[in-house]
């Protein structure tokens, strides 16, 4: 059975954040996976239908030198909520998404535990998520 993973970038974005789809979407098709973005992080994936979208290799060419995150982000308090959190698992597992790596900061990532939990609730086949790539801003120079 093909791999299909989904990718999300959360809450603000940081630098590296594009080269992070990047690598994650070009690593996964030479795999033999599909890739998929769950544009605008949590709160896409609580959406569904178009903002799980599937990514090829040109998709993420010249993406590079852009700012901020091509697939979006957006923090959600939706999925702050157990329903919430129940519907982007079904949006997910709906697509067919049996992996997930979240692209953000701390908040993302506490983000994925429930996620996670809430998977195992709703299917069998949900995994855990399968990475968790942390971003940070520089600091600010005052």
């Amino acid at each position: 059975m093909t791999a299909r993973i989904g990718v999300m970038t959360s809450g603000g974005d940081a630098q590296g954040m594009n080269a992070a789809v990047r690598a994650i979407v070009r690593a996964g098709i030479h795999q033999g996976a599909q890739v998929f973005a769950i544009r605008e992080g949590w709160q896409g994936a609580i959406e569904g239908g178009e903002h799980i979208a599937h990514l090829g290799w040109s998709d993420v060419s010249g993406i590079l030198n852009k700012g901020g995150t091509v697939i979006g982000t957006a923090r959600s308090t939706g999925f702050r909520t157990r329903e919430g959190q129940l519907l982007a698992v079904e949006n997910l597992v709906r697509a067919g998404i049996d992996r997930l790596i979240v692209i953000g900061g701390d908040g993302s990532l506490t983000a994925a535990v429930p996620c996670a939990s809430a998977g195992r609730a709703t299917s069998p086949n949900w995994r855990r998520p399968a990475g968790l790539l942390r971003s940070r801003r520089p600091p600010t120079r005052t």
